[in-house]
């Protein structure tokens, strides 16, 4: 999976965890609760929405680590590089 791919797969999430929201505006370094406004309940279920899709585990001590688009790409590719040795 390339990075785009996971872009793809993210906005896609979003947009169902958060209808009324617009992922195409997240620039790569915003925080993505705040620029699209989702409450922590939808943030939670878009973290569980993405582990059951891609197939990775993100422990709750590592959701901070995940706050803009940059780093929550990097924390899964980083981690499906791990799946896969």
């Amino acid at each position: 999976m390339t990075e785009d791919e996971l872009k793809i797969i993210i906005a896609d999430i979003l947009k169902q965890i958060a209808p009324d929201t617009d992922p195409a505006k997240l620039l790569p370094d915003d925080n993505i609760r705040e620029k699209l406004e989702i409450d922590s309940f939808d943030a939670l279920q878009f973290i569980v929405a993405l582990d059951e899709k891609l197939g990775v585990e993100t422990p709750e001590q590592d959701y901070g680590k995940i706050t803009t688009l940059n780093t929550l790409v990097s924390y899964i590719m980083d981690k499906k590089k791990a799946i896969s040795k």
